[in-house]
C-alpha cells in the first residue's frame, strides 16, 4: 500500500517538483543523470507506467485515492502519495487540474536517431514524421495523438521543438507520447536541415515537405502512396518550414482547400497528411 501523506506545508521541499520548478528546470533535476517530468491524469500516468517510466511521487486529491487513481497506486505501492483538497493542490501547482492527479516521473534516455531510423526502415515500408521547430505544446501533443492513431512508426523532432514530455503535451496526446517511438533528429541548430536531411536519405527515406508553392503536388498524388519509406516534414506554427528544408525535400506537398483558406493549423494538417499518406494494407 502506498504511503499517503497529507500536505500540511506547501513549502515542503518534496513538493518543489510540483510547486517551484518549471518544466525546463525539471529536465535537469537529476543531472548528470536524466531529469523528471510531470504526468497529469490517471490515463496518461497509466500509459507512462505501461511504457516503463518510473514514478517518483504522486500529488492528488484524497477522493481520487480510492477511485480514479486506485489502479495506478496499486501498481506503485512504494511510491509516496501527497494529498490535499483541490484548492490547495491548485495553489501548489498554479494551474487548474483537469483530473486531480499528478505524477512526477523519471525521464529515460532517448533513442539514438540513427538506430531509430534504421529500425523503422528495416521493415521495408515505413511512415515517419519530422517536426521542425513546432513550439506549441498543445500542437505537439495533438500531433502525437494523430501519429499514434494513424500509424506513424516514429516522430522525430528538431532542436527547436517543444518537449513532448511537457505536462500539457503529454496530456493533450492522451499519453500517446509514451506509445509512439520518438527522439530528436538533431541536437544542434547547425545540424538541421543539412545533416538531418542527409541522415534521413542515408536511412533510405524519401521526404515530403508540407508547404505551399506553385510547384507543390497534391497530397493525394499517386506517386506519394507508392513510396516505401516516406518522411513527412511539418513546420512551425505561422512561418512554416524553412526555405532550405523545403529545397532539400524530394517533394513539396499541399493539401487542397476551398473558400480561400490557404493553410491549416499544423496539428490539423498532420492528421490529414498521416491519413492520406498512411501505409495501406
Amino acid at each position: 500500500m502506498s504511503k499517503i501523506m497529507e500536505i500540511t506545508d506547501i513549502r515542503a521541499p518534496e513538493l518543489d517538483v510540483y510547486a517551484r520548478l518549471n518544466e525546463r528546470q525539471l529536465t535537469h533535476y537529476y543531472e548528470p543523470a536524466g531529469g523528471i517530468f510531470i504526468a497529469e491524469s490517471p490515463n496518461v500516468i497509466a500509459r507512462a507506467l505501461d511504457a516503463g517510466y518510473e514514478p517518483v511521487s504522486f500529488l492528488m486529491e484524497r477522493r481520487h485515492i480510492e477511485n480514479q487513481a486506485a489502479e495506478i497506486l496499486f501498481r506503485c505501492p512504494q511510491t509516496p502519495v501527497y494529498t490535499a483538497p483541490l484548492p490547495v493542490l491548485e495553489e501548489i501547482t498554479g494551474f487548474r487540474l483537469t483530473r486531480g492527479v499528478l505524477c512526477a516521473m523519471r525521464r529515460r534516455a532517448l533513442p539514438d536517431p540513427k538506430l531509430l531510423l534504421a529500425r523503422c526502415a528495416s521493415a521495408g515500408k515505413s511512415r515517419i514524421t519530422v517536426l521542425e521547430e513546432v513550439q506549441n505544446p498543445t500542437n505537439v501533443g495533438a500531433i502525437f495523438r494523430s501519429a499514434a492513431a494513424l500509424g506513424m512508426d516514429a516522430v522525430f523532432l528538431t532542436a527547436g521543438c517543444s518537449d513532448p514530455l511537457y505536462r500539457r503535451s503529454a496530456r493533450v496526446s492522451m499519453g500517446t507520447v509514451f506509445q509512439v517511438p520518438w527522439t530528436y533528429l538533431n541536437r544542434g541548430e547547425e545540424d538541421w536541415p543539412a545533416q538531418g536531411m542527409d541522415r534521413l536519405r542515408r536511412a533510405g527515406f524519401r521526404t515530403a515537405a508540407l508547404a505551399l508553392g506553385e510547384d507543390s503536388i497534391r497530397i493525394d498524388a499517386p506517386v506519394l502512396r507508392d513510396v516505401p519509406l516516406l518522411a513527412m516534414i511539418l513546420g512551425t506554427e505561422g512561418e512554416g518550414l524553412k526555405a532550405q528544408t523545403i529545397a532539400d525535400c524530394d517533394w513539396k506537398v499541399t493539401i487542397p482547400m476551398k473558400h480561400g483558406v490557404d493553410s491549416l493549423n499544423v496539428a490539423a494538417a498532420s492528421a490529414v497528411a498521416f491519413w492520406e499518406l498512411r501505409l495501406r494494407g
